[in-house]
């Protein structure tokens, strides 16, 4: 007798590009915006601050856009969590707020620093399956997170995930100049897996990385990150890559 079993379906040999849709987390703020440039247009006649106003909008609409991102699964790899620029990458201690109960070892490791401008999307994924094992946030103040020192005085917020083999990634979402807010959309105990959405930073940040001891960054200065895509590192592989701008 067959089988019943229906064989998986084989992926598809292409993909139609689409304009990403807006995050739930920002359409409030893309209505306010459409509502006050219809006020501008059609209530006080001010054509001039209407277009400013939908503008505006538009921006919010590409700051908040959230596209599909395909995320490549195999055992070891460490995916970027940000869309952005590596604009840092040393050797560190980790954040001492994930240093006291000993959820990471006091080593230095490597981190990788991602600047994400106003220009980038700011959704926040997951480097690694696992499961979230603390969240740590840290009011701050509002240095420029390009600078190092951003990464200790910044509004931050620490989040620690165990994977599946027992390896440790911390990724912290830092805020920056503009609009200082950070929402985090997983709990401790949750299960995630690589490439998922996990958060958000409002208006202009960076996302550091923190690699586990012994692995070291595949990622290069200068390099464009996709969050959810670009490769960042190969838990166990030591060696640094490098490469050159042009």
């Amino acid at each position: 007798m067959p089988s019943l079993d229906k064989p998986d379906p084989p992926p598809p040999a292409s993909i139609q590009w689409r304009i990403p849709p807006v995050h739930p987390d920002g359409r409030r703020f893309l209505v306010a915006a459409a509502a006050l440039a219809l006020f501008c247009w059609w209530v006080i006649d001010w054509d001039t601050l209407g277009w400013f106003v939908a503008f505006i909008g538009l921006g919010i609409a590409a700051f908040f856009r959230d596209p599909v991102r395909t995320t490549p699964l195999r055992k070891g790899l460490i995916v970027s969590p940000a869309d952005g620029t590596v604009t840092m990458i040393s050797t560190v201690v980790p954040p001492r707020e994930l240093l006291e109960d000993g959820s990471l070892d006091p080593e230095p490791v490597v981190r990788i620093s991602i600047y994400m401008s106003l220009f980038d999307a700011h959704i926040i994924r997951s480097p690694i399956e696992g499961t979230v094992k603390k969240l740590a946030y840290v009011a701050g103040k509002t240095v420029n997170p390009e600078l190092d020192k951003g990464s200790e005085d910044n509004e931050r917020q620490h989040l620690l995930v165990e994977g599946t083999d027992g390896t440790r990634i911390a990724f912290t979402q830092i805020a920056g100049l503009i609009g200082r807010r950070i929402v985090c959309w997983v709990k401790e105990g949750e299960k995630v897996v690589a490439g998922q959405r996990v958060g958000i930073i409002r208006f202009g940040s960076r996302t550091d990385v923190y690699l586990p001891a012994g692995t070291g960054s595949q990622a290069l200065l200068g390099q464009r990150t996709i969050a959810g895509e670009t490769i960042l590192a190969r838990t166990g592989v030591s060696e640094l890559l490098e490469g050159v701008a042009q």
